[in-house]
């Protein structure tokens, strides 16, 4: 299990009001908490080489690149080519996430696509990935609640 450093009061402040301006200059960042610049900018360059920020292009919604069909698909494997399954699921550019849950699921994988029939065709090129025996596809109609984590950083 990989752990991230705890988040301190301070690190939420910057992290909240990043939130609402992802593109606030450090600067203007630093006046409006009032912390120093220097202060900052270590904050945000820890949180970033500990990987507790994300990046930046996990806010792009995959529906401006002409993928508005999303869906998740559940994969069974062999588990002696679970780390070849892997490597080539990550080649296939529409898939966004790949979970390990727990139970009967393998791995969920999230992906999006063009079309059902573009679907279809991603369902396809996971299904023929190295070790994956078995798949189920599941289209995505609609995000009711989208990732967030204002809350989180909002408490104490």
């Amino acid at each position: 299990m990989i752990r991230l450093p705890q988040l301190d009061a301070t690190d939420r402040r910057i992290l909240l009001a990043l939130d609402s301006d992802p593109r606030m200059p450090i600067m203007v960042l630093a006046q409006r908490l009032g912390l120093a610049r220097g202060t900052v900018q270590a904050r945000l360059e820890r949180m970033t080489a500990s990987g507790a920020l994300r990046l930046h292009s996990t806010r792009v919604d995959a529906t401006a690149l002409g993928r508005g069909v999303s869906a998740e698909v559940a994969a069974e494997l062999d588990q002696s080519h679970l780390n070849e399954a892997i490597v080539a699921l990550r080649e296939i550019p529409e898939v966004l996430e790949c979970l390990a849950p727990a139970g009967d699921t393998d791995l969920l994988i999230r992906v999006v696509a063009t079309s059902p029939d573009d679907l279809y065709r991603v369902s396809e090129e996971i299904r023929l990935c190295p070790g994956i025996t078995r798949t189920s596809t599941r289209m995505i109609l609609r995000t009711v609640i989208p990732y967030r984590t204002t809350a989180l950083l909002a408490e104490a």
